[in-house]
């Protein structure tokens, strides 16, 4: 009997065997499982990272969900920077307006992507959001014992710099956006007010989003200062005036006896009123017992000094 045919024999056994072997399952393992399982949809739930990647940060930390989480932000972080560099340069002219008015504060950000699929991803609007958030906190903290008008404007750098309330910087969230939606992005630019009292704040967004928060965001925006008004009458005219400058783009405001020069007009004030064309602007604040003392305009994608 040769040993190649011994061996052929000792093979066909051993399949027999292993056929025919009951499969053991341990209760106790089968709860390990369903443990991990449950520990992985929190944490992708709670991250918004992929399956795989949550599962490879429980498992390198032995099922430690905090400095899972952790672990994965900071990976997160690297890849976003990574991925930043890699981008820098791309035409980045989409993106939103985020606009928040608060307690005689406001503030208006410009945060731009590459596309405007990207623009309507809710992490990119969570980004526009945390942004102006962010923005409106400086403000307060930088003006709190300030009491007449202050306006301050924040470009490139100065808005990458700010921090967010946990106190990573604003920079390193839009690495991060970045990283997990595969775009170019850059906070352009922003704008803050502060006014006394006995002033009043009007706002609009044009194509405005819906949101959970108090943030307003879309494609244009507008900020207009005024006092003045009827009670019960200053937010909707704050609305109507800042629908006039987002829709007929004025670049400086004018006076109030200036004359109008005709279609061509760019000062606000003799401006024909957008909600009236009957009247001018200022013959609408006339009516209204009000003047316009500033305003701002965003339209996202712009270039700066149009």
């Amino acid at each position: 009997m040769s040993l190649a045919f011994i061996f052929r024999m000792a093979t066909r056994e051993a399949v027999k065997v292993s056929i025919g072997q009951p499969v053991l399952c341990l209760h106790s393992g089968f709860q390990l499982l369903a443990a991990d399982k449950a520990l992985l949809m929190k944490l992708r739930k709670n991250t918004g990272y992929t399956f795989i990647n949550c599962k490879k940060a429980l498992e390198k930390f032995e099922n430690d969900i905090a400095q899972a989480e952790s672990w994965l932000h900071e990976q997160a972080q690297k890849e976003g920077w990574a991925k930043a560099s890699k981008l820098e340069g791309r035409k980045a002219k989409e993106g939103l307006i985020g606009l928040l008015v608060g307690n005689q504060t406001a503030a208006m950000v410009e945060v731009n992507c590459e596309t405007d699929f990207v623009a309507r991803n809710e992490k990119f609007q969570q980004l526009v959001k945390d942004v102006t958030l962010a923005t409106l906190a400086h403000h307060q903290n930088k003006n709190q014992s300030q009491t007449g008008y202050v306006k301050s404007v924040l470009v490139g750098d100065e808005l990458n710099k700010l921090t967010m309330a946990e106190g990573s910087s604003l920079a390193d969230h839009v690495a991060l956006t970045i990283g997990r939606l595969g775009e170019n992005m850059s906070l352009k630019r922003a704008v803050t007010l502060g006014v006394p009292a006995e002033w009043h704040i009007g706002s609009y967004v044009h194509g405005n989003i819906s949101s959970q928060t108090k943030v307003s965001m879309g494609r244009y925006g507008a900020l207009v200062i005024f006092q003045g008004g009827k009670d019960g009458e200053r937010d909707t005219l704050g609305r109507k005036l800042g629908q006039h400058i987002v829709g007929e783009a004025p670049l400086s405001l004018g006076n109030m006896d200036d004359l109008p020069c005709g279609e061509s007009e760019t000062r606000l004030l003799p401006q024909t009123f957008l909600a009236d064309p009957s009247r001018t602007v200022a013959q609408f604040l006339k009516g209204q017992q009000a003047r316009v003392l500033d305003f701002v305009r965003f339209q996202c994608g712009e270039t700066l000094g149009e």
